[in-house]
């Protein structure tokens, strides 16, 4: 694998690697970047049997880098993987309703900010007991099928969620309020969404062939290599979901009443269930119920409804605490017979990442302080979506390889660090900047939250793509949607940790229709915590992760 030329160099970077191995006119060494050619003399002895290797940056190495960054996803597509990109696809599109769901939500309905945030830590917990939906996936056949029933029965579950919201939009559902209506109709369509996300996860390794035309068997790193890539081909799926529907999302919410947006999101379960009927499959490893990760999801998803439904103060701290031990206690049955080096390099990725995603955001206040203050409406909404789900598709597509080689603590630090800094403008936008602005260059806060949105929107997906292969890695055989199920259950409650973050945040600097005082001082805070935090887990645990050298290698070819 050539990688670096000697001559013509723009730029040089020495770095520190393993034993030093001559072979022939130059030297191929395996470092912590991945496998790299060094022309001859680009080696420089350090003693001990060492050598600092030379990366040259010239034209054609990286014009060599971009041309792999753009075609990689497209050499790694196959066709049998097309049924299961339908799925994610649709879970992108979802997005179709969500402008209307917004500023119906704003117009139409009594909740706050602080009571939104505190329904969004409700809404997010069917993804916390994904292990049930995962062992009933892996182990219990629905009319002998163990993935396609299971996407159309989540179809159908969005179905009636997005029908219940129209009910409410057009007032012909009327057996409750509004509110609770929405409360219904949402949780209908995340159990959906949950049920077939944990489907296509398990069918992400068995789309994978494990061997060759011939019946023979293919190379490990190639399987391992076809795994990561349908991850990435995964995000860049549902991405390009999210952008087909973005623009058009705010276009309909401004000419069609809400109760005809959310009644042509009908479209999306029909395509996730044609997906599902056209996939093939890998074989499919039946083995018996475990009892303990069922039956005690059952339990837990019990008890979760009991504590919902009480309403006392402290039910969500006490669902919170209660599914973290649940959840580790599972994944700690589950990864049981994996290699102790390989749990730890899972135990501390997935905590870094979990402190990254725990971060809290500023809520439904911000959206409303663009509506009323700056004057956003849906169209313009629906532009904003546009831009970001195009570059969030952009970024995804062409740092998907890049992201693949490098270690998880080094992807998350620049996500956290960039994400930090180009939330900014929002600030700049409670304070005012868009008054100077107009006034001195001539621009107001539409064009700053269109630049804004263009600079940010490529972190939305790349934090997600070296756990997503790490956890496509090492799937154990026969429990591959339950390992999914778990990861994600535990990824998931670091979004239940940043709502309730968000509801607390939300009590302390009150924010509500037409009162956004102290909107700057919510967005200060949640900013400083959505970096701190991330940057400090990084820095403690990081070392930790194989023996002081944190990696998330891609799979050596």
């Amino acid at each position: 694998m050539t990688l670096l030329r000697g001559r013509d160099a723009l730029r040089a970077e020495v770095k520190f690697t393993g034993d030093r191995r001559s072979c022939g006119r130059g030297t191929d060494i395996l470092s912590a970047g991945g496998l790299l050619y060094i022309p001859r003399g680009a080696a420089r002895d350090m003693g001990d049997g060492k050598v600092a290797d030379t990366t040259v940056w010239t034209r054609a190495y990286l014009m060599d880098q971009l041309r792999t960054a753009v075609l990689n996803p497209i050499q790694a597509f196959r066709l049998q993987y097309l049924p299961l990109l339908m799925v994610y696809f649709a879970y992108g599109a979802l997005g179709l309703v969500s402008v209307a769901e917004s500023y119906w939500i704003k117009k139409n309905l009594t909740l706050s900010p602080a009571e939104l945030a505190s329904l969004s830590v409700w809404l997010t917990l069917p993804w916390t007991i994904k292990m049930v939906f995962g062992e009933l996936v892996d182990a219990v056949p629905v009319f002998g099928s163990q993935r396609r029933a299971y996407v159309l029965i989540g179809g159908t579950f969005i179905a009636s969620g997005l029908l219940i919201l129209a009910g409410a939009a057009g007032e012909w559902l009327t057996f409750t309020t509004p509110e609770n209506l929405y409360r219904i109709g949402s949780f209908l369509s995340i159990v959906g969404v949950v049920l077939q996300d944990v489907t296509a996860d398990a069918m992400s390794t068995e789309v994978v062939a494990r061997t060759n035309p011939d019946c023979s068997d293919r190379p490990k790193s190639e399987i391992n290599r076809d795994l990561g890539m349908v991850q990435v081909l995964g995000r860049l799926a549902l991405s390009l979901g999210a952008f087909a529907v973005a623009g058009t999302a705010g276009w309909l919410a401004s000419i069609y009443s809400y109760q005809t947006v959310f009644l042509m999101g009908l479209i999306i379960p029909v395509i996730s269930i044609t997906g599902a009927m056209l996939v093939k499959l890998d074989k499919i490893e039946r083995r018996p119920v475990d009892w303990r990760i069922l039956g005690g999801g059952i339990a837990f998803g019990a008890v979760v409804a009991a504590l919902a439904y009480a309403e006392f103060p402290g039910n969500q701290e006490i669902v919170f605490i209660v599914s973290m031990a649940v959840v580790i206690a599972m994944l700690v049955r589950v990864v049981g017979d994996l290699d102790e080096a390989t749990k730890r390099k899972i135990f501390y990725a997935a905590l870094i990442i979990f402190i990254f995603r725990a971060a809290p955001s500023v809520g439904s206040g911000y959206t409303w302080f663009t509506i009323d203050v700056l004057g956003f409406d849906e169209a313009f909404q629906g532009t904003l979506n546009q831009i970001g789900t195009a570059l969030a598709l952009l970024g995804t597509w062409l740092f998907s390889d890049a992201i693949t080689r490098r270690p998880v603590t080094q992807v998350l630090m620049w996500v956290t660090i960039a994400t930090g800094i180009l939330s900014l403008p929002s600030l700049g936008l409670t304070l005012g900047l868009s008054d100077w602005t107009e006034h001195t260059f001539g621009f107001g806060a539409r064009t700053i939250a269109i630049v804004d949105t263009a600079a940010s929107s490529p972190f939305v997906q790349l934090s997600m793509i070296p756990l997503l292969t790490l956890c496509a890695i090492y799937a154990p055989e026969g429990r591959r949607a339950s390992w999914f199920a778990l990861m994600a259950s535990l990824m998931n409650l670091a979004l239940v940790a940043a709502a309730l973050q968000t509801k607390y945040l939300n009590m302390i600097f009150v924010v509500d229709r037409g009162s956004y005082g102290q909107l700057p001082e919510l967005l200060m805070t949640a900013m400083a915590i959505g970096v701190v935090a991330p940057i400090a887990a990084i820095l403690f645990f990081g070392p930790k992760i194989d023996g002081g050298r944190a990696s998330l290698k891609k799979p050596a070819v």
